[in-house]
């Protein structure tokens, strides 16, 4: 062999060992199902989201259910919440399509609750521009089920829109859009508590709550999701 040829095979050699040692020092990725996520810009980061044991519920944009990769009924939801073992710390990760009806989004946080999940998570989508081969984080909106503690929780309420932009009313009282952010930091800023309640047409797509619901945590506040009426 000569040395040349020696040269190139050592070097091919190294190169491939270091391309098994990136793969094998990689977070493991979950298999999951693809949806086009919401887009939201104070989400957090979730990095657990990706974790080979985390708990993800899927909702697709026709508002069918994945447990994991598996697909499954509401009841079925419910029962897997139930029946399998979890560690204590684990979060719920929930990804739902932005056309998904709220109403099927709901289904999944009623599943956390039975879970005894205290604060799901939404997972959405940032308007990030990663450089080519770069790893995105997970991010989403963490979002409590547990009620107030106190009585100081504002309300906003999310109906389906005459336009492209939802109607929203805080506190029972109807409002502009552009206005939502200054309304929720006057109305906030002397509270001990920042606490909004976030309720939700069924029939809205999960994308217009999300970004209800960004505006919401770009003010400091905990969002809250309400308990089931028939509860």
């Amino acid at each position: 062999m000569s040395y040349l040829r020696f040269v190139c095979l050592l070097a091919s050699t190294l190169t491939t060992a270091a391309v098994l040692m990136a793969v094998a020092q990689s977070p493991a990725l979950q298999r999951g199902v693809s949806v086009q996520m919401a887009v939201t810009s104070n989400a957090q980061p979730v990095p657990s989201a990706d974790d080979e044991d985390a708990w993800v519920v899927t909702v697709t944009d026709t508002g069918k259910l994945f447990f994991g990769a598996r697909a499954v009924t509401s009841a079925e939801l419910m029962e897997e919440m139930k029946i399998n073992p979890r560690r204590r710390d684990q979060t719920l990760y929930i990804k739902a399509d932005a056309r998904a009806p709220f109403a099927d989004v709901k289904m999944a946080l009623d599943a956390a609750r039975v879970g005894l999940f205290d604060t799901p998570v939404l997972l959405t989508a940032q308007p990030e521009h990663p450089q080519p081969g770069t790893m995105v984080q997970p991010k989403g909106l963490p979002v409590r089920l547990s009620p107030p503690a106190s009585s100081e929780a504002m309300v906003v309420e999310v109906h389906a829109p005459a336009a492209e932009l939802p109607a929203v009313e805080v506190n029972h009282q109807q409002i502009p859009w552009q206005d939502l952010h200054n309304n929720l930091i006057q109305i906030l800023q002397n509270r001990s508590e920042k606490l909004v309640v976030v309720t939700a047409d069924d029939q809205l797509p999960f994308a217009q709550v999300a970004r209800v619901i960004d505006v919401c945590r770009s003010t400091g506040a905990t969002v809250l999701s309400p308990e089931p009426r028939n509860q």
